[in-house]
């Protein structure tokens, strides 16, 4: 399986040859693409050859573009990312109303059970009463115990006067690290076939990733543990890079310990799997090994 994340954070050309990524800079390195996962450009400062953007595509490789800022501003998505998506995607427009509700419930339960894990780790508290909303989850979560949960969870581990509309360091670092576990899933749910825009929950519009959106909700809490971990006073590079790593963080999933880019294919798997089937049992959810 693929791992590598790699980012461009200077100026510099890329191109593709005889199955590697050529990157030259002010010096020339070559990477090739079977170990190559995502490409991060964080730098405007890039160019890059149409015959390289085909063959990552191609490889289904998550390609990431950032602004001027250095932030995630967009991405590179396959129109066909498996040999029989339209089959897939006739499955998921008729997927059980029942069913995606099921799936829900669970994907929101355990989000929340990672939140109190982490708050318990960290010696909070609020762990009590996210335990107490885990046994108050209805139907689809229909008493938004998520939302309650969550004005709980970041006022325990950022302080009472948080918000995530807030300005500061501390959600630029969650925004930086939520974009780049959605990015990853985004991929997966190309790569089997399916389309981002159909969620089963989130059913915005705008959002053209809404099922990545659902789909991701209890890998945030990776996000959550780097950030609180970080202790900032500044969110610089180091600090970008520290949140693009987590992909290649260890966590035990399906028996295994794997690297999250990889329990990330095997979770959305199961989660098709629970979506075709009809069958929420099927899901398969990560463990952190404290």
């Amino acid at each position: 399986m693929s791992w590598r994340v790699v980012v461009i954070t200077k100026r510099a050309k890329l191109d593709y040859q005889l199955g590697f990524l050529v990157v030259r800079g002010e010096e020339t390195t070559k990477i090739h693409l079977g170990e190559i996962s995502t490409v991060m450009i964080e730098s405007t400062a890039v160019s890059l050859t149409t015959s390289l953007l085909c063959e990552l595509s191609k490889r289904k490789i998550k390609v990431i573009f950032c602004d001027e800022k250095r932030n995630p501003s967009s991405e590179l998505v396959s129109y066909y990312g498996s040999h029989d998506t339209s089959n897939k995607i006739r499955k998921q427009i008729q997927w059980r109303q029942n069913v995606k509700e099921a799936v829900w419930t669970e994907i929101v339960t355990e989000k929340i059970r990672k939140q109190k894990e982490l708050l318990e780790s960290l010696g909070r508290d609020e762990s009590k009463l996210l335990d107490s909303y885990i046994r108050e989850i209805r139907w689809n979560d229909e008493t938004n115990r998520e939302g309650h949960a969550a004005k709980v969870y970041f006022n325990a581990l950022f302080g009472l006067d948080f918000t995530r509309t807030a300005d500061n360091v501390e959600n630029a670092a969650l925004n930086y690290g939520y974009a780049i576990v959605l990015s990853a899933f985004t991929r997966e749910i190309v790569s089997n076939g399916y389309i981002t825009q159909l969620g089963l929950f989130h059913d915005n519009m705008f959002n053209q990733f809404n099922l990545a959106s659902d789909l991701m909700e209890p890998f945030r809490v990776l996000v959550d543990r780097q950030v609180v971990s970080m202790q900032m006073e500044e969110f610089g590079h180091p600090e970008k890079m520290k949140l693009v790593d987590i992909l290649n963080h260890e966590v035990w999933i399906d028996g295994k310990t794997q690297y999250v880019n990889n329990a990330v294919k095997i979770y959305c798997k199961s989660v098709f799997d629970a979506l075709n089937e009809n069958d929420s049992s099927l899901i398969r959810f990560y463990k952190i090994e404290l």
